[in-house]
């Protein structure tokens, strides 16, 4: 039998007129942690239990019981499928709620073991973008889970550390800048990463939010600055030193889909340089993801691809530098105050982070957690 435990901590605290920062402060954890228990993503051991139901005058019981139910068994469940590639049957998917309505995020197997998932696609609709899923546990994913789509492969570091310090399980969709800030405003996704950058100003993210949403009300939040460049083999066999060279006959490029911020620095850069595309070989070779960009590298299928320096390092590939970029991660102001996006937003601020973008990722993390708008 599937038992699960079911917890009233958050009607016996308000019942009793006791805030969350001020119970957190006498129990000796996090707000978060608070928050974390009474949206059931993280259970408490004995020690705070007992000292939950001491502060608040009740006993454990009135906290916290078990909830028994029928074991795990498979359902179907309609949902929007959140991916930039065509989806197919028996695809892995992590699913997640929003509001009211059900959203998938196909995942890919990786080397050597198979992708955690809540499901696969049973079958697409015949409405675009949506498909039949065979799921378990659904209830599960309904308040837990934060979806983030965007580009940037070191914030897989931040939800990580966010799953760890809150409970909270952020699930990351691949996404271009554009599709990923398109997603936000039609309620896809909690949070949306963007790194384009207005030509006119030079200004990240703002000008672009304010011109194609002017009606939508968003916080902006730096995550961090970053290089992007040329990611090329390990000791640069082909000698790649300047988006020149790119034109050269011997030289394998790959390329990011339109709308990603990739895209348009390349684009500018061949401008600039009075390049045409057409002299590119693989410019209509497509990667989806800084990642999947340097791994068309690391597997010899192409010889150069425009990334980041942290998808280089990820491969242990080679970096020529081109350009600073600030990545941001957007949100409707009323999304930051769900109980999971504050825990999310609380790991920003920490020192660890930071450190771990810095070493890791090689990320200028001056202005990390910073509110831009």
């Amino acid at each position: 039998m599937k038992t699960r435990i079911e917890n009233r901590l958050s009607q016996v605290r308000k019942s009793r007129g006791v805030g969350a920062s001020d119970l957190a402060r006498r129990v000796n954890v996090s707000r978060q942690t608070i928050y974390a228990i009474e949206a059931g993503t993280y259970v408490p051991n004995t020690e705070v239990a007992l000292h939950l139901a001491h502060e608040l005058e009740v006993t454990v019981d009135d906290l916290f019981s078990l909830q028994s139910g029928a074991d795990q068994t498979p359902e179907s469940l309609s949902a929007e499928v959140l991916s930039a590639e065509p989806s197919s049957k028996g695809q892995p998917v992590r699913i997640c709620q929003i509001g009211s309505r059900w959203v998938s995020v196909p995942v890919s197997a990786s080397p050597y073991y198979m992708p955690e998932a809540d499901g696969i696609i049973k079958g697409m609709s015949r409405t675009k973008g949506r498909a039949e899923l065979l799921v378990f546990a659904k209830d599960e994913a309904a308040l837990k889970r934060l979806i983030m789509a965007g580009c940037d492969p070191a914030t897989g570091l931040l939800s990580r550390m966010v799953e760890k310090i809150s409970g909270v399980e952020v699930v990351c969709a691949g996404a271009s800048s554009k599709l990923a800030l398109t997603w936000l405003v039609e309620g896809k996704v909690h949070i949306a990463g963007s790194h384009l950058e207005d030509a006119k100003t030079g200004e990240f993210n703002l000008p672009f939010i304010r011109k194609q949403f002017p009606e939508e009300d968003f916080t902006v939040v730096t995550f961090a600055r970053w290089e992007e460049g040329l990611v090329v083999a390990p000791g640069n066999p082909k000698s790649v030193r300047k988006v020149d060279d790119l034109a050269r006959k011997n030289v394998r490029f790959v390329n990011r889909e339109p709308g990603s911020g990739s895209r348009a620095l390349l684009d500018k850069t061949l401008e600039k340089a009075g390049m045409e595309a057409n002299k590119i070989q693989g410019y209509d070779k497509i990667a989806f993801g800084h990642l999947a960009a340097a791994y068309c590298v690391l597997a010899g299928e192409a010889d150069v691809c425009l990334a980041t320096r942290s998808a280089a390092q990820t491969f242990s590939l080679d970096f020529v530098p081109l350009h600073s970029e600030r990545y941001d991660l957007v949100m409707r102001k009323r999304t930051t105050e769900l109980p999971a996006v504050k825990a999310f937003l609380d790991v920003l601020q920490r020192a660890t982070l930071r450190r771990k973008l810095e070493v890791l990722a090689g990320y200028d993390t001056s202005q990390t957690g910073t509110v831009v708008s």
